[in-house]
């Protein structure tokens, strides 16, 4: 069996079993078992179920860290594949190939341990979407296992919509920074039939959500921008007669920087607390600080993007402008100079795209996904040596 074929079974048999967040004790012991052979120092987590894994090269020298999350999404899959999930979980972001690949590089870096000059150390991160995985791991000493800060960091990507082995990255900023604003607006309830015995908080409510997504149009500089979106709306009415007392709304806030974050945090928290105010309505708020901006070190993605020139040419993209979407892997650049790729693997069929339930990853690009990693950590080495 070759070493593509080995990792096509690793990650359908991951693929089929999915599972979410921070514990993932079957994708745990997958991966252990696969790195078993490998004669690399493993440790696991203490708050959630990672895999630390450092491969020492023959001669001294600096550390590189190669990073694959590994959870799933709270979604029902719905591709026909016949490994596809049942249990209501899904790989519907490629995180099943993200594990292979990173597994691959270890094996390919191990078979060549004589002649590398210092350490690599593959992460494997449970908790990326939404769970701040990444951070923890940071907590737990991810960064520091070999006892010197890695020089470089990188993690490849899949994208199932991306053409068939495009290679797409990009100096600076690639993916957004990304936050929560909950706002409760509060009234006093009363009859239906009645409303001006009461303060109704829903049209209120209303006026916000609208005043929040025209917000951005408004007020955030178009060169540095921004995306604001109401994602839930509730109230406390049991009954259709019955006025809210309080609603309930949550704001997705994505941003490319730290000016603009604070931007949106002062001034937006000020517009929907003004606008309860003048209907005589209460409004608290919580913002909510998550991911940050993933940034691409330029010095350092400027190398990666000759490398990637010498060995895929024309497949090289370079992002003309960042993606609004987020990614956990910008708790590890935010300390480590280090570079995020994206690598196409659309299938020869069209597929839904990322996060859906009709999503499919073209898995049989696996040997070259690892080979990438590997060869990261493996010329980042030997640069070192050159000074």
């Amino acid at each position: 069996m070759t070493l593509t074929e080995e990792l096509i079974a690793l990650r359908r048999g991951l693929h089929g079993n999915p599972e979410i967040g921070l514990d993932l004790p079957r994708t745990q012991e997958a991966v252990l078992e696969a790195l078993d052979p490998l004669d690399l120092e493993v440790g696991v987590g203490k708050g959630l179920s990672s895999v630390t894994a450092v491969l020492r090269g023959a001669r001294p020298g600096p550390t590189v860290l190669l990073r694959g999350d590994m959870d799933a999404l709270p979604i029902t899959e719905n591709t026909g594949l016949p490994f596809a999930s049942t249990n209501g979980a899904m790989h519907a972001c490629g995180h099943d190939l993200h594990v292979a690949g990173l597994v691959g590089a270890a094996r390919l870096l191990a078979a060549r341990r004589t002649e590398l000059a210092g350490s690599v150390v593959f992460m494997f991160q449970p908790g990326e979407e939404g769970f701040a995985g990444g951070r923890t791991m940071i907590d737990e000493g991810v960064l520091d296992v070999t006892g010197g800060r890695p020089v470089a960091a990188y993690a490849v990507h899949v994208d199932c919509q991306t053409p068939s082995r495009s290679v797409v990255t990009r100096q600076g900023p690639i993916m957004a920074g990304v936050s929560v604003l909950r706002i409760r607006v509060s009234g006093t309830g009363g009859h239906a039939a009645h409303p001006h015995h009461a303060v109704d908080p829903v049209p209120v409510a209303a006026e916000i959500v609208l005043a929040v997504q025209a917000f951005v149009a408004r007020r955030v500089p178009v060169a540095d921008p921004a995306v604001v979106s109401i994602t839930r709306i509730s109230s406390d009415s049991a009954a259709g007669n019955v006025l809210a007392t309080n609603v309930d709304l949550e704001a997705n806030v994505r941003t490319l920087s730290r000016e603009t974050l604070a931007l949106v945090r002062l001034e937006l928290l000020r517009l929907v607390t003004a606008l309860g105010e003048a209907h005589g309505c209460g409004v608290t708020t919580d913002f909510v600080d998550s991911y940050p901006v993933t940034v691409n070190d330029p010095a350092e993605t400027a190398h990666v993007l000759e490398f990637l020139d010498e060995r895929h040419g024309d497949a090289v993209v370079r992002m003309p402008s960042p993606a609004m979407a987020s990614e956990d892997f910008a708790y590890v650049l935010d300390q480590v100079p280090g570079t995020l790729v994206f690598l196409g693997v659309a299938p020869a069929e069209p597929s839904g795209p990322m996060h859906s339930e009709h999503a499919v990853f073209d898995d049989s690009l696996l040997g070259e996904h690892a080979t990438l990693l590997a060869d990261l950590a493996r010329r980042r080495l030997a640069r070192a040596l050159l000074g």
